[in-house]
């Protein structure tokens, strides 16, 4: 575990990555499923005769929309979503997930709260409780590559018990970001109990819920807003349906207390999105089990080539914990280089990953034993062009990086005799 107190925002995790891959051709950076296009979308609302959201869409006016989302939208959300298990009242939306996850932090985090996060993740998802007023500092638990990235729950109740009096907000991202691991459903129980018997409060990031890479489904967990009364689920539009530009986000949460919390808070930030989006967002619902078949099947054939990438053709550069869900895997390098010098050369050809600086503090890549590791986005159709462009570049380098294995170990008996 690392404790943090600290209470300022840091520069994004991303920025730099933004900057020296901003002019790939080539991405294996993007993390969500194949994107919509408006006509595709017009076409799905179509087919299914849904004539009434086209008509709403051409006639719409442009007013605001009420704080926290038009009752329609909500609705929805609960009816397709989670299948009525929740309602309307307990749906606020946002535009996009990341403003949602950080109206959580401020709202949950504050008044001394103190918070339990995991690392390497998503910034949202391990610093924004430290921009909560008042905050009481985060509890960070590793997420180790020799553990299969799995979540401790020793950890967790150490975390916990702790500091009972004070710890009262934990954030999870399950399916977890960058490796597209999901928990089993015993240690989200399990989990959930620990968090129970403390009256913490939950907030699971589920962007990749809904793409779960078995075909019956059988590994999907239930939303945290489901499973737990005190749980937060923060979902966004972009990851499962690749309806990116809609910018839609949410969260979902059955304790009505907490909703007015959050409801505060996004009173002074962005308190509604757009009266275009919110219907965009019900043609996606409406055709949602479409969407996401499709997609599906294309992060399976493009899982299956990374797959063959990884554990065949170039098993003596790189290695992984094969994901089970969501679009994207940590993957390790073991060559020469570092993943960040990989990244950097990999740029001056056109082709981007996201190092693991993307998902932790610089200062902890190299002692957190992250130095080699980089995170593949593999949703859209245009993959296997990139990752055929990727594979040209491992060919070309081989030989030099064998030489400089050999060399290394030259040097190592050397100094050892």
């Amino acid at each position: 575990q690392n404790n943090q107190t600290t209470r300022i925002m840091n520069e994004p995790w991303s920025k730099r990555h933004k900057k020296e891959f901003q002019s790939c051709q080539y991405s294996l950076s993007n993390s969500f499923a194949q994107p919509l296009t408006q006509p595709e979308l017009v076409r799905l609302t179509a087919d299914r005769h849904r004539n009434d959201l086209l008509d709403l869409y051409q006639k719409h006016d442009l007013e605001y929309v009420p704080n926290g989302c038009s009752l329609d939208l909500r609705r929805d959300i609960a009816r397709v979503i989670y299948h009525d298990e929740l309602s309307a009242e307990h749906i606020l939306v946002f535009p996009g997930g990341q403003v949602a996850l950080q109206t959580a932090s401020l709202a949950c985090a504050r008044d001394g709260c103190r918070s339990v996060v995991f690392t390497p993740g998503y910034q949202s998802t391990v610093e924004s409780p430290l921009w909560a007023a008042d905050n009481g500092g985060i509890t960070e638990i590793e997420r180790r590559p020799e553990d299969g990235w799995r979540v401790d729950l020793d950890e967790v109740r150490k975390a916990i018990r702790g500091n009972e009096n004070t710890t009262k907000f934990l954030i999870l991202n399950e399916p977890w970001n960058p490796g597209g691991i999901l928990m089993t459903l015993e240690t989200q129980s399990e989990l959930i109990r620990v968090c129970r018997e403390n009256d913490t409060i939950v907030l699971c990031d589920e962007v990749y819920r809904l793409l779960e890479h078995e075909p019956s489904g059988e590994t999907r967990l239930p939303s945290m807003a489901a499973a737990y009364e005190k749980g937060i689920s923060a979902v966004t539009m972009s990851k499962p349906w690749g309806g990116c530009g809609i910018t839609i986000g949410w969260l979902a949460c059955r304790d009505l207390s907490i909703i007015r919390k959050l409801i505060d808070v996004q009173y002074f930030g962005t308190a509604c999105v757009s009266r275009a989006s919110e219907i965009q967002g019900r043609m996606v619902l409406a055709s949602s089990d479409f969407i996401l078949k499709e997609r599906l099947e294309i992060i399976r054939t493009n899982k299956e080539s990374l797959r063959i990438f990884i554990e065949e053709r170039y098993r003596e550069w790189f290695s992984w914990k094969r994901p089970n869900a969501g679009a994207i895997a940590f993957v390790k390098f073991e060559g020469p280089w570092t993943a960040e010098d990989l990244g950097r050369h990999l740029a001056e050809v056109g082709i981007s990953i996201k190092p693991a600086y993307c998902f932790v503090r610089k200062v902890g890549v190299k002692e957190r034993g992250l130095v080699d590791y980089f995170r593949v986005g593999f949703g859209e159709r245009k993959f296997p062009l990139a990752l055929e462009k990727f594979a040209e570049f491992v060919e070309s380098h081989e030989d030099s990086w064998r030489r400089s294995r050999n060399v290394d170990n030259t040097q190592r008996d050397f100094v050892t005799t």
